[in-house]
């Protein structure tokens, strides 16, 4: 049995107690649950709570949030703990060695602390069993898993740790990671006639009014989150990517970048049309598309995110929707190994959480 505390229970987290839920799963128990202000925990027998009264229990809690308490009482469990972090928190990354050093698993979709500082992400290295040279000592061994920081539930992270493990050699990684650029990009830049003859601004405000993009689309267009995802698959890779030297191409106009609010970019964008339709008129006449790509160049030492040009024979430039794509080329896969498909959202994001929980589960017990 596996006792599951989750902390942030917005869109992504209570979709998982819905997906955990639903399937009945006997052997994971919910047994804290918090949010920013509140929190609510089990008994001493660790007994489940409530999967459709959650809610309530959670609104109507007069115990203060505190991740101390919550990370201590589920450390104190008989059986193996697991903490899922919701959130998208700094400061909730930085406790992960602590949880880990109690004995306590991680599973999360938070990128910051496998992305963040260098040395963060090798304390958690050296403290999870199942990623680094941390000892074994059977069911209280902790463990990390992230599969749904990189392509949400798609097996991204699982492939390139199986490839490593195996002993392949990762010449590079190159992918469309961002389901928001995906988007944008294969409405905006096609060699279809039928396509491509919106504006980039009008691209964008349809996206952000289907709430494909952040609040404010500048938080995509910069490239962060897709500089995140790389330096994910850079460091499984074996290679020390920081972010703070990573070369990222940051496809907002310069003098949109400072602009105080995103109504105010918004309304700014449209005077920016003729300079994206420039690029893309220009990739049209060497038969090629625009695409925003994050590239993780193990042999080349050029790594980095930025804005390229592929022909329409490349899967890259025949993607639909706002599918993600991610390449990975190697010694045993020299013309390489695609994983395609829905990259965000809260149900293939849970889908991810759910398989790695699945993973500890059948870690700790032996099956």
């Amino acid at each position: 049995m596996v006792n599951i505390g989750i902390v942030g229970v917005g869109l992504v987290g209570s979709e998982l107690l819905a997906q955990l839920h639903a399937t009945s799963a006997k052997r994971l128990k919910v047994v804290g649950l918090t949010n920013s202000r509140n929190m609510v925990v089990s008994d001493t027998e660790y007994k489940s709570l409530s999967l459709t009264q959650w809610k309530q229990e959670l609104e109507n809690s007069s115990v203060a949030a505190d991740l101390g308490v919550f990370a201590k009482y589920l450390a104190d469990a008989p059986d193996h703990s697991v903490i899922v972090d919701c959130t998208a928190s700094d400061a909730v990354s930085q406790l992960y060695p602590a949880w880990l050093k109690a004995g306590v698993s991680v599973v999360t979709p938070n990128k910051k602390g496998f992305s963040g500082s260098l040395d963060l992400y090798k304390e958690i290295v050296a403290l999870a069993a199942n990623l680094g040279p941390a000892p074994v000592d059977g069911a209280k061994s902790p463990l990390a898993y992230h599969e749904s920081t990189v392509g949400a539930g798609l097996p991204v992270l699982s492939t390139l740790t199986d490839l490593v493990k195996t002993g392949d050699e990762i010449e590079k990684i190159e992918g469309i990671f961002s389901g928001t650029l995906s988007y944008l990009f294969n409405n905006f830049s096609s060699l279809s006639s039928s396509e491509g003859s919106q504006s980039f601004s009008e691209i964008v405000k349809v996206a952000k009014e289907l709430g494909y993009t952040e609040p404010d689309p500048r938080d995509d267009l910069n490239g962060m989150d897709v500089a995140r995802k790389v330096t994910i698959c850079g460091r499984l890779a074996g290679l020390d990517l920081d972010l703070s030297t990573l070369p990222v191409e940051n496809i907002v106009p310069g003098p949109l970048q400072s602009v105080a609010s995103a109504d105010e970019f918004m309304a700014k964008l449209p005077e920016f049309d003729d300079h994206f339709k420039q690029l893309n008129e220009g990739a049209k006449k060497e038969g090629q598309v625009l695409r925003y790509v994050g590239l993780v160049d193990v042999k080349g030492g050029q790594s980095g995110v930025k804005l390229l040009k592929y022909p329409a024979s490349h899967p890259f430039a025949s993607l639909q929707g706002s599918d993600n794509i991610i390449k990975f080329t190697t010694k045993y896969f020299p013309n390489g190994l695609i994983i395609q498909g829905a990259g965000a959202g809260a149900a293939v994001t849970s889908f991810g959480i759910y398989s790695d929980l699945l993973k500890v589960q059948e870690r700790v017990e032996g099956f």
